[in-house]
C-alpha cells in the first residue's frame, strides 16, 4: 500500500506504508483528538484488540510515536501518552516563535500579491466547525491552516521541525483544557488573527505576514497560560 502525508500531517495515497504505520496513524489521531488523554497508559493487548491487529504492529507503532514525542516510556507503566509540563509547553512555543513567523513571511514572499492561498480553505473549514461546536474538526482545520501557510517557505528543515511541533502543540491544547477546567483556550480572536495573516500572505506582504504571525504565536502562548506560576510567556522580539 502507498500513501503520502496530507495537509494535516495524516497519511494519504502515494507513500509506501506498513501495518504499523496505519496503527501509528490511528493512535496518533486518537491522541490529537483527545480520545487518548495525556498521562493515559497505552496497553498493547488492549490496543491490538481494539484495532483488530496483533501486538507486534502496536509495539512498533508505539516506538514510532515515542520518537515523535507523543508517547513516553515509563519503567512502571510502559507506554504512556505524553503529559507536557508548563515548562515544556513554554519551550515548544519559544521554538515556534523562532521558526513559524519567518516561515510564513517567506511563504508570503513566494506567494506574491493577489493569489488565493490554499490556507483559505482550511480557514473556512475551521469557521464551519466552530459554527457547529465541532472542537475536533476545529482543531484539525486550524492545524491544517498553519501548515498550509508555512509549507511554502521552501525550507524542508524548518517545515519538518514545524510539522513535529504541531503534534506537541495539540497536546499543549489538551493541557490548557485541564488548566482551564475544560474551557476552550481559543476563539474569535484567533479567527481574526488568522484572517489578518492570510490577507497579508495573499497580498504578498512578507513583513506584515511575519509580524502578524509573531503576534499570533505570542497571543497563543498567553492563551495557554504559560505565565502560570513561575513560567513566563515568550517575549516578543522585533519582527523584520
Amino acid at each position: 500500500m502507498t500513501a503520502t502525508q496530507g495537509g494535516d500531517g495524516t497519511l494519504s495515497l502515494g507513500q509506501v506504508i506498513t501495518r504499523s504505520d496505519l496503527v501509528a496513524e490511528s493512535l496518533r489521531a486518537a491522541i490529537l483528538a483527545g480520545r487518548l488523554r495525556p498521562g493515559q497508559t497505552l496497553v498493547e493487548r488492549q490496543l491490538a484488540t481494539m484495532l483488530g491487529v496483533s501486538k507486534t504492529p502496536v509495539r512498533e507503532a508505539l516506538i514510532g510515536l515515542t520518537s515523535s514525542g507523543l508517547v513516553v516510556m515509563s519503567r512502571n507503566l510502559g507506554a504512556v501518552v505524553r503529559s507536557l509540563s508548563a515548562d515544556e509547553v513554554r519551550k515548544i512555543y519559544e521554538l515556534r516563535l523562532l521558526l513559524e513567523p519567518w516561515a510564513v513571511g517567506r511563504a508570503a514572499e513566494r506567494n506574491g500579491p493577489g493569489n488565493r492561498h490554499a490556507a483559505r480553505g482550511a480557514l473556512e473549514d475551521a469557521e464551519a466547525a466552530a459554527a457547529v461546536d465541532d472542537q475536533v474538526g476545529f482543531n484539525l482545520a486550524n492545524r491544517r491552516f498553519h501548515r498550509e501557510l508555512y509549507l511554502n517557505a521552501d525550507n524542508d528543515l524548518v517545515t519538518g521541525q514545524l510539522d513535529r511541533m504541531q503534534d506537541l502543540i495539540a497536546l499543549a491544547l489538551q493541557v490548557a483544557e485541564v488548566w482551564r477546567g475544560g474551557v476552550r483556550p481559543f476563539g474569535s480572536v484567533e479567527h481574526t488573527e488568522h484572517r489578518e495573516i492570510l490577507e497579508a500572505v495573499e497580498a504578498g506582504d512578507p513583513a506584515r505576514a511575519e509580524a502578524l504571525t509573531h503576534q499570533h504565536v505570542v497571543h497563543a502562548a498567553s492563551a495557554l497560560e504559560l505565565d502560570r506560576g513561575d513560567v513566563p510567556t515568550p517575549t516578543p522580539g522585533t519582527p523584520r
